[in-house]
């Protein structure tokens, strides 16, 4: 039995699974300083390469990887920058293979000497002209659906246009009722449309009503028809699994910012199915420690009790992910609203938030090398994403990243074997010391996967997302929503009680007053509760639970409730079953008449 020393804490911590660095001990190379010396002393210890090739590797990767910016004192992060003399340079340096040939592809990263952040510009590639590593039959799925889903909740407002000017036609019902059935596929509550005569159409709870009936429907599309391919027991699924703990890692927990722009990075932006994910939002990606420490738990519980995904002591780790997000076409106004449009600030919270975590298990569990971290930021203008590649011991720096759109230009001309190539060789010189070896591979995937989702959104838009701001159609609220994966489609409010999720709540509520109630339309909120159907009585608690939160959001925002301008949809489902999910009451329901 063998004791390891935490680095961290100095104690002795218990029996566990080799970890990496038990592994990779006798084997690890010496630290250097410069990534040349790094290569060198690599491939001295894996193969004998003659003089030549070493050469040619060092400048290989002098094509890939490039230095971090230098900072300004206001920064705590940095884009890849080169001086004008290191440019004529590279340019000599390049080898044939990594030479362009499309001469239309030009240099998309430069640095905002304001805030120390790279500034990422829109590529000039012609839209039709793909990289020869997009998937274009996967583009064209997605598109189909996106187009479907969001089709639905644009033509809300025009058809309530039209059912707003018939509303004193005699027979006012039955055609509102048709259009609205034939435009949208379903009817509008008779309850709210019969006091037309009465008085003028209640346009602001049929807003409500349209946006839940949406959302009612593609919840029902993405639980029975898998649009996304991407459910539990998919042939996608189970690829990605396997890949996952080829690449040394047992779950993938990631906590995306709860911004609706950021709602697609997993099925769209990072191309992974779903269900092979832990998925959980937070404003800003300040995901809650203890509760993150709990699932780590179960999922370490469930491996030595079921030996699911694997048996306890394989050497696999558990990889927890924040995706921060920027803009990079308006930085100061567009960027993260929780952390103030500050990109600097973003990110350095979110890596703090990952350093706790990893302490939280150490201190608790003596077993942290057990726990691998990730930091990724997002353009929430074009969708690429920046990675901060960790180094072999783990260690992450703010400063230096991967760029996908940069490595996207700098391998489009390329042949798909030599741009996988290319982008392997970027992730392994990034660092002075080389990461490990998993790590890279998995970094390198989500790199060539942020390719297709680049296209996409070129493709789609003719160039970035028209939409820079927020434009998301109703807040969620609650613990669930497996069904939404669209970008500004739905804000998210991850919480169990409104007390402790106030500050993601209130962060929804601010953009949704620029969003609808400056329109004088109302803010839709849809409270989820998911629950296991293996639990006796978990359904009853799950309806309580929305009745709970429905009640303390009624009260938290009175004035809002008051005047028709937020209203609820409560819903629940069985996180067991393929089902879509249930709605159990609404604010929009007919008052029931007390019987005397």
């Amino acid at each position: 039995m063998v004791r390891s020393k935490s680095k961290r804490s100095g104690r002795l911590q218990a029996p566990t699974a080799p970890t990496r660095l038990q592994m990779q001990h006798g084997h690890s190379p010496s630290t250097v300083t410069g990534s040349d010396q790094s290569l060198e002393t690599l491939g001295s210890e894996s193969v004998q390469s003659s003089t030549r090739s070493a050469a040619l590797e060092r400048r290989k990767a002098l094509t890939t990887s490039g230095k971090a910016a230098l900072l300004t004192s206001s920064s705590v992060s940095g884009g890849r920058i080169r001086s004008g003399q290191e440019r004529r340079r590279s340019n000599a340096q390049q080898p044939v293979w990594v030479r362009r040939k499309d001469r239309s592809v030009t240099s998309v990263t430069s640095c905002s000497p304001e805030t120390g952040f790279s500034t990422t510009l829109v590529s000039r590639r012609a839209p039709g002209l793909l990289h020869p590593l997009t998937d274009r039959v996967e583009n064209e799925r997605l598109q189909a659906y996106e187009l479907e889903v969001k089709g639905r909740f644009e033509r809300i407002v025009p058809l309530l246009q039209q059912v707003s000017a018939l509303q004193h036609q005699p027979d006012f019902l039955p055609q509102a009722q048709r259009i609205t059935r034939a435009e949208l596929g379903f009817d509008l509550p008779d309850h709210i449309l019969e006091k037309s005569w009465v008085c003028p159409l209640d346009m602001r709870a049929l807003f409500a009503w349209c946006v839940f009936q949406s959302h009612q429907a593609f919840s029902e599309r993405f639980f029975l028809d898998d649009p996304l391919q991407g459910a539990s027991g998919s042939s996608r699924s189970e690829a990605f699994n396997t890949f996952l703990l080829d690449c040394g890692f047992h779950l993938l927990d990631v906590t995306p910012c709860a911004d609706g722009r950021l709602a697609h990075s997993i099925a769209y932006a990072l191309r992974i199915p779903f269900s092979a994910v832990r998925r959980r939002s937070h404003a800003g990606a300040m995901f809650d420690v203890e509760n993150t420490v709990n699932r780590w738990v179960k999922t370490e519980h469930r491996r030595y009790r079921e030996s699911i995904p694997n048996e306890a002591h394989a050497p696999t780790r558990y990889l927890k992910t924040v995706t921060y997000h920027f803009s990079s076409l308006d930085p100061t106004h567009q960027g993260c609203a929780a952390h103030g449009s500050n990109d600097s600030l973003a990110a350095s919270a979110g890596l703090q938030r990952l350093h706790d975590f990893r302490e939280a298990v150490e201190n608790t569990f003596c077993c942290g090398a057990s726990v691998d971290l990730l930091l990724i930021g997002l353009d929430t203008d074009t969708d690429a994403i920046r990675v901060h590649v960790p180094d072999r011991d783990g260690g992450i720096q703010l400063d230096r990243w991967l760029c996908a759109q940069a490595l996207y230009e700098s391998t489009a001309s390329l042949t798909a074997a030599q741009a996988s190539e290319a982008v392997t060789a970027s992730v392994q010189t990034h660092c002075p010391q080389a990461p490990d070896p998993g790590m890279v591979r998995f970094i390198s995937q989500l790199l060539i996967n942020n390719f297709s989702q680049q296209d996409y959104v070129r493709s789609l838009h003719n160039g970035p997302y028209p939409d820079a701001g927020h434009s998301e159609r109703f807040i969620g609220v609650g613990i669930g929503f497996k069904e939404v994966h669209l970008r500004n489609l739905t804000y998210f409010a991850h919480l169990d009680t409104v007390e402790e999720g106030a500050p993601d709540l209130d962060v929804g509520v601010k953009i949704f007053k620029g969003l609808n109630v400056t329109r004088d339309l109302p803010i839709p909120v849809v409270i989820r509760f998911d629950y296991s159907g293996k639990v006796p009585g978990a359904r009853q608690r799950a309806i309580a639970d929305c009745h709970r939160v429905q009640d303390a959001i009624t009260t938290r925002y009175s004035d809002l409730v008051r005047d028709g301008l937020l209203h609820t949809l409560l819903t629940v489902r069985d996180r067991d079953q393929s089902t879509p999910a249930e709605a159990v009451g609404s604010t929009l329901d007919p008052v029931q008449q007390e019987a005397h």
